[in-house]
């Protein structure tokens, strides 16, 4: 398939969008993931590893796609992530989750929050009243204008990587961007 035919990332990364590395990288890794996604898991190690590799060169973004039909307790736990981050816990709280997939239960995510000593109260009232459940599906329609059909998908500089046969496939399209960049 032509370059230009793939599909690429139609909504650009924003301050509002959960990111780590430098806000001026060369390399823009996006990924739309699912917490209760068994690949997602499996893939969290390679993003971390992507950092700690190109620390100064690369930037992380996660947006969340939960596969609801697959994933009953995804968008729960995408919420949670929300509350977490509007606390500046969200990445404590990703590795949280994918270290404990798949117990999403809602008892069981007010355990991570009470773990990571979030302010109980407002977590309980932003869960209770979905105050986040917008913005996971503004995350998932942008995943959908973009071409995303399932979990993980990664965006390099915003072209899709294909990643169905392994992790090593971002790794080489990140190197090759940023051979490309420098």
């Amino acid at each position: 398939m032509p370059l230009m035919n793939k599909p690429h990332l139609t909504a650009p990364v924003t301050p509002v969008d959960h990111q780590i590395g430098p806000a001026h990288a060369p390399g823009t890794v996006v990924e739309d993931g699912d917490f209760e996604s068994p690949t997602c898991k499996q893939a969290a190690p390679a993003v971390k590893l992507l950092l700690e590799r190109y620390p100064e060169k690369v930037r992380i973004v996660f947006r969340h796609f939960p596969i609801e039909e697959a994933h009953p307790h995804a968008l729960h736990a995408a919420e949670a992530a929300e509350v977490a981050g509007e606390q500046n816990r969200f990445w404590e709280m990703h590795d949280l989750l994918f270290e404990h997939q798949p117990h999403f239960r809602l008892p069981q995510l007010q355990g991570y929050a009470e773990r990571l000593q979030l302010d109980m109260a407002r977590y309980t009232a932003e869960m209770d009243d979905e105050v986040y459940r917008q913005r996971v599906r503004e995350h998932q329609q942008s995943g959908r204008d973009s071409g995303v059909h399932s979990t993980p998908a990664f965006f390099v500089n915003g072209r899709i990587q294909d990643v169905s046969f392994g992790m090593q496939s971002l790794f080489d399209a990140v190197a090759a961007e940023l051979q490309r960049r420098s």
